[in-house]
């Protein structure tokens, strides 16, 4: 920012002279008994510091806090006047400031719009509050006295008077002060300095009193005391110092912006007079846009200095839209004027402030808006001015202002500037359009476009970036002024300056040689040169000066990511700036040092674009510094990527350029002065160059690999071949076809294999062609691995552009390995220089196509490969072994199913056999799988099984074990032989020279049920009498308790579902003990246990009998698991009639959930009975519900045609039947007839009404209760229904009663 005036940028704030902390503040000569002086000493010492550090002169400030600029100055300063005549000249009122542009002596005059020095003088010699630091006057302390003694009156009178008048003397000079600020509105603050005992003192009040009103100081922050304290508190005192004083600053900065706004009101309503057409002598008074332009900027920086940022924004607007509109004028601004040059220095610093005040509050598109609309339009401005795109001067202009830019976003990133992140967030743009497609949302109108348009991505011009940016941007732009002002030095320049370089003498200099002396004397003295030279190495260095803090400021931003490198490339593109601008400035050991760091990445990420240009810079900085060897290394490298050095784009000089082969045959010919540094061979090392794709028209299979000047391409006829089995290859070698290489001195092409450890050599030997044709073939022979050397071979090594050589033969191996090309180096002699091209033929390799196999010259014809080509595998020759696995199918569950493993070997070697077994996890729910070989047992794997030696002819058998368990499917199991020749030695160093063949195998095996069954479950309820509720043998946990049990009948039908037959040996069941389940009885207990034979289809049933008690509480699990299960072991019937090895399967019983019953009347009668005798009839009734009592009424209704008579009761109520609890009644009945009778009819009622849902029991409820099932016992059986089924209505199906004679 040093191009423009400092006082122009810098953030302005209220401004606070301080004086009296000079050397000596105090007013009074010390005592030599006072031992406090040199505490004032330290105390103004420390408030200079203080002061001083509160705030400094800054660019970027964007803190609001109350503080002050603070000036020290001496306490007789004066301040410049405000007028040129003193307030007593009757011309006083009608007179201007010293700096207004009314003014004749003044530098504006007579239109001049803001001078640097109005600035100044705001922030350097006039404040908004003066502070000015005393010593109040202390009377010297008397000798040693005794507190008892009586005080002096004398001395007290004295002491008084001295006060008094040394007080008078303190306000007649403040006094004298307060005159000068009260003229110009400003505050004005004492502090009085006092000792610590003067504070204790009671006269201070009076005194201060004193001071004050004699001196006309304000009774608001006017006047302050201040003794000698700490650190600590002395910064709390400057603190709040400014505190009180910023308020009254902001008034006086206040006052200045309503006077400046008055007189722009003014001069807006004034006539401007336009002087005389064609007196040129006559001086042109500033226009009214002109005095816009002040006020606003004026008023623009009064409200600057208040902090507040917006109004202050407002007014730059303004005055940089007023200032647009002069610019668009010539009659207001004529070009390459004085005053011309001072509003554009103006233009472009309200520029950068109105910036700077966006990046304040945030607002960075605003502000890089607003800098792209001041660069576009004094563009547009340049080009009437003359000094357009063509000119060297507006490339300097447009420099300064990205340089300008930098700079200001560098100063605020140091403090509180956060560069916004411009990376696309894809998550919520990607749910969007995800809702949408899935019609799950509607997005609002235009919210899609909008959408749609971010996804596009943002221009880089429009979004703020980090300050590094625009320094590339400007060094970019002092790049292309210096080719302009070189460009201008080459044009015969006239003598009339308009002929020469379209610049004024009136045009400011920022830098260097734009000013309109140093152009004159360009133009005046133009046969001297020195000065072409300074501007050249001034610009270059500048340029290099910007590219550097560029470069060092995106290594700084950059993210570095390992996965990632590619982020990192426009950082690698301005180091290669750097390396150009410093060949332009002769300084090519520091290029050579950027370019080969450079170009190392370039060559790793095939950037083969920009490393041309690179290629040939640098060779150009070898050749200035006479490196030879370097230049040879690059002009080799040059010729892979057909670079022509110094190329001519006219037609008629175009042979007049010289081929990077002629430059290096020139460097290898002049023995003289190319002399190699040593006696051994210069290596071209080219192995990290990367290949640009490029399809030749006529072997479209060839790709173009740059990493040297002949491509290249290897393609063995078979991917694989036995040990001592040869294998074809073809060997391409094209040259380029952009440059010529035949003039190239090359002696030997070797051919290096990777199973050999010498190379094939091919020397050359002239030959002419005797039909001549692009392609030419060579034949090798065969290669084997025989350590003998080869036989040299001789070729035509001289190839023309876009020659093919097909070199083809045979390769063998005595070993298992991988044969392949390692590399080719082409050897180059002339003279006493040896060259050594190494070709990398294992490089990466770009846009490769798939190989192709010559099979025809002429014409030519090619097989395509579809496959990797470029190697041939050599192996051993594969072990003859038959592999036989035999087995029933399916296999059954919880069987251990036989697998026969039989391998033969039907070679002619012996081989040691081992095998391994895998079975693979499942899917299948709850399976569990187990395989056995020989001692082996495992659930996942079986390793190394030895089968022993199998001689050719043998063979060795053995039989896997399949165990299988779960649900029923398919099991997969892997099967791997591996054979190894006996003769053959393991070296783990070496694992492919193991003669070992691996052959593996894969069995389904389907397994199945053997066995299938149904259970059905049925419940009947318990007869037993229940205990009483009192009963004590009740709450023993220790027995079984009936009350509330139930019967349960299992009934288990098996059936043979596989394939096969089985024998069954025995069928048992196991009990398992459960508290709320008892085992009465099983039928499979009572079966023999002798083996039984089952067919497919056959079936075979048993009856399990158990009791269930019911939960005591309703938070009781109903449901009880498995009391027992069938164990059945069985034996597999096989097809030619064993029987397999013994195998059980388990089949539980069903978990048991009896429904639950509320309360139930259960009849018993005898049956049958005999006439006129008489047989009880009983009711029991039983309250099965866990939680709720019972209030039963049992009616017996008997008719006159009844068969009985009853005695007993008819009707009555039950004592409240308790849950759990039961009671019984009993009539005797006496037959009055015979045949089946029908039993009178008995009504149970329970009077407690049961009702849900929270509704009131209604009347009808409560009388007709709820009716209770009857059960008559005698029915067979009395059956329960069974858990989740509706239980059966039972009243009113009373059996009769047989009675006899």
């Amino acid at each position: 920012m040093n191009s423009y005036p400092p006082e122009l940028l810098a953030q302005l704030a209220p401004v606070m002279f301080v004086a009296g902390l000079d050397a000596g503040p105090s007013t009074q000569p010390l005592s030599p008994t006072s031992a406090k002086g040199n505490d004032f000493g330290l105390l103004a010492s420390r408030l200079r510091e203080a002061l001083q550090a509160q705030r400094k002169v800054a660019i970027w400030q964007p803190e609001k806090a109350k503080t002050f600029q603070v000036i020290l100055v001496d306490k007789d300063i004066r301040f410049p006047p405000r007028k040129l005549v003193p307030p007593e000249d009757p011309t006083y009122s009608a007179a201007h400031s010293p700096l207004s542009p009314l003014t004749p002596s003044s530098p504006l005059h007579p239109d001049g719009l803001i001078a640097p020095i109005w600035i100044r003088k705001h922030t350097y010699l006039v404040p908004s509050v003066f502070v000015m630091f005393l010593r109040i006057y202390e009377f010297p302390a008397s000798g040693a006295t005794s507190p008892l003694d009586a005080p002096d009156a004398n001395r007290e009178r004295e002491k008084e008077m001295e006060e008094r008048k040394k007080d008078t003397e303190l306000a007649a000079e403040v006094a004298q002060r307060k005159k000068g600020t009260n003229e110009r509105g400003i505050k004005l603050t004492v502090v009085l300095m006092a000792s610590r005992k003067m504070l204790d003192d009671p006269t201070l009040d009076t005194r201060l009193t004193f001071i004050r009103r004699q001196s006309g100081l304000d009774s608001r922050a006017a006047l302050f005391v201040l003794s000698p304290v700490s650190q600590a508190e002395l910064g709390e005192f400057v603190k709040s110092l400014q505190q009180a004083l910023y308020e009254p600053a902001l008034e006086y900065y206040t006052a200045h912006s309503k006077r400046v706004r008055r007189k722009r009101n003014r001069h807006s309503q004034a006539n401007y007079i336009n002087p005389v057409t064609g007196s040129t002598n006559i001086a042109r008074p500033l226009r009214p846009e002109g005095w816009t332009v002040r006020y606003e900027y004026k008023m623009a920086c009064f409200a600057e200095f208040r902090g507040e940022d917006e109004v202050a924004l407002k007014h730059y607007q303004d005055a940089h839209s007023m200032l647009v509109v002069m610019f668009g004028s010539t009659a207001i601004l004529p070009p390459r004027t004085k005053r011309w040059a001072e509003a554009k220095v103006l233009a472009d610093c309200i520029s950068l402030k109105i910036v700077k005040l966006y990046l304040y509050n945030n607002e960075h598109a605003l502000a890089l808006s607003h800098h792209n609309s001041h660069v576009r339009i004094f563009n547009d401005f340049s080009r009437g001015w003359g000094i357009g795109e063509e000119t060297f001067e507006y490339w300097s202009w447009l420099a300064r202002q990205h340089r300008v830019l930098a700079e200001l976003l560098e100063q605020g990133t140091r403090s509180t500037l956060t560069i916004p992140v411009h990376r696309p967030v894809t998550s919520a743009n990607t749910n969007l359009a995800a809702s949408l497609h899935n019609g799950s949302a509607r997005a609002p109108p235009g919210m899609l476009e909008t959408e749609t348009i971010r996804s596009l991505g943002i221009n880089p011009s429009h979004a703020l970036q980090h300050s590094g940016f625009y320094y590339f941007m400007a060094a970019k732009c002092t790049e292309t002024r210096r080719e302009r002002f070189l460009a201008a030095l080459e044009i015969e320049v006239s003598p009339t300056p308009t002929e020469g370089f379209p610049l004024s003498p009136d045009c400011r200099a920022s830098e260097f040689a734009e000013s309109s002396h140093v152009v004159t004397w360009l133009c005046e003295r133009k046969e001297s040169r020195p000065l072409d030279h300074y501007l050249r190495i001034t610009l270059t260095s500048f340029a290099l000066q910007l590219y550097t803090k560029a470069y060092e400021l995106f290594k700084k931003h950059t993210v570095v990511d390992p996965q990632n490198p590619t982020q990192s490339r426009l950082t690698l593109w301005i180091a290669y700036r750097i390396a150009q601008t410093y060949y332009d400035s002769t300084k090519y050991d520091m290029a050579i040092r950027f370019f080969e760091r450079i170009a190392t990445i370039y060559r790793r990420e095939n950037w083969d674009a920009l490393l041309q240009p690179l290629l040939s810079t640098w060779y150009a900085c070898a050749r200035e510094l006479g490196d030879i060897e370097l230049s040879i290394k690059l002009l080799i490298e040059m010729l892979g990527h057909h670079i022509i050095v110094n190329p001519t784009t006219d037609a008629a000089n175009a042979e007049e350029s010289n081929s990077v082969e002629e430059d290096l045959l020139a460097i290898l010919k002049i023995s003289k002065s190319t002399v190699p540094s040593s006696d051994e061979p210069l290596v071209v090392d080219l192995s990290e160059s990367q290949p640009i794709c490029e399809l030749w028209p006529r072997v479209q299979f060839f790709a173009h690999l740059m990493l040297d000047s002949v491509d290249h391409n290897v393609v063995f006829w078979t991917p694989e071949a036995n040990i001592g089995q040869p294998g074809a290859f073809q060997l391409s070698l094209v040259a380029p076809k952009g440059i010529c290489i035949s003039s190239l001195p090359i002696s030997t092409l070797s051919i290096h294999f990777s199973h050999r450890q010498s190379p094939l050599i091919i020397r050359h030997q002239h030959a002419e062609d005797a039909t001549p044709s692009s392609y030419k073939l060579i034949n090798l022979g065969h290669i084997s691995t025989s350590s003998e050397q080869p036989e040299d071979m001789t070729a035509n090594l001289r190839w023309e552009m876009g020659d093919c050589f097909i070199l083809f033969g045979s390769v063998s191996s005595d070993s298992p390995t991988t044969i392949k090309i390692d590399k080719l180096v082409l050897t180059l002699e002339e003279e006493k220089w040896t060259i050594k091209i190494p070709i990398v033929l294992s490089a990466p390799r770009r846009h490769t196509s798939n190989p192709k196999w010559l099979t025809s010259v002429n014409p030519p014809q090619f097989l395509p490969m579809k496959r990797e080509a470029s190697f041939l595998d050599v192996r051993h020759r594969s072990h003859n072994l038959a592999i036989s696995l035999a087995h029933e199918s399916p296999a059954y569950l919880n069987e251990e199913y036989p697998i026969t493993i039989e391998i033969t070997n039907i070679d002619d070697r012996p081989f040691d056999v081992v095998v391994n077994v895998l079975i693979p996890p499942t899917e299948i729910d709850g399976a569990v799988n187990t395989i056995i070989l020989g001692d082996e047992r495992s659930s996942n794997f079986i390793k190394g099984v030895p089968f022993g030696v199998i001689s050719p002819g043998d063979n060795a058998v053995k039989t896997l074990y399949l165990a299988n368990s779960g649900a029923a499917g398919d099991r997969v199991v892997d099967i791997s032989v591996q054979s190894r020749a006996t003769d053959s030695v393991v070296d783990p160093a070496e694992p492919e020279l193991d003669d070992m063949t691996e052959t593996t195998r894969m069995l389904v095996v389907p397994t199945v049920d053997p066995l299938r069954f149904v259970q059905t479950i049925s419940y009947r309820r318990g007869l037993d009498p229940w205990p009483g509720l009192a009963d004590l043998n009740t709450f023993d946990g220790d027995r079984w308790n009936p009350i509330r049990t139930s019967e349960a009948l299992v009934n288990t039908r098996i059936e043979c579902a596989g394939p096969s037959s089985l024998q069954v040996e025995s069928i048992t069941f196991e009990r398992q003990e459960h508290e709320r389940a008892k085992f009465i009885e099983c039928s499979a207990d009572s079966a023999g246990a002798s083996p039984s034979e089952y067919y497919p289809g056959d079936e075979i049933s048993h009856v399990c009998r158990l009791a269930l008690a019911s939960p005591e509480d309703d938070d009781d699990e109903t449901l009880v698991p498995s009391s027992g299960n069938y164990r059945i072991m069985w034996r597999r019937l096989q097809k030619d009639g064993t029987f397999g090895s013994l195998s059980s399967t388990t089949i539980s019983l069903p978990a048991l959930q009896p429904p639950i019953e509320g309360l139930v009347a259960l009849l018993s009668i005898p049956s049958p009975a005999t006439l006129h005798v008489p047989i009880p009839l009983s009711l029991t009734i039983r309250n099965y519900h866990p939680s709720r009592s019972a209030n039963v009424v049992v009616t017996l209704e008997l008719d006159a045609s009844d068969g009985f008579i009853v005695a007993g009761l008819r009707n009555g109520r039950l004592p409240i039947l308790m849950p759990g609890d039961e009671e019984k009644f009993t009539w005797k009945l006496i037959p009055i007839e015979c045949g089946h009778v029908k039993l009178p009819h008995i009504k149970v009622v329970d009077k407690r009404p049961i009702f849900t849902g929270g509704t009131e029991p209604t009347a009808d409820m409560v009388t007709k209760g709820e009716m209770v099932k009857i059960v008559d016992v005698r029915l067979a059986p009395p059956l329960l229904p069974s858990s989740g089924q509706p239980a059966p209505n039972l009243q009113g199906e009373i059996g009769t009663v047989l009675v006899l004679p």
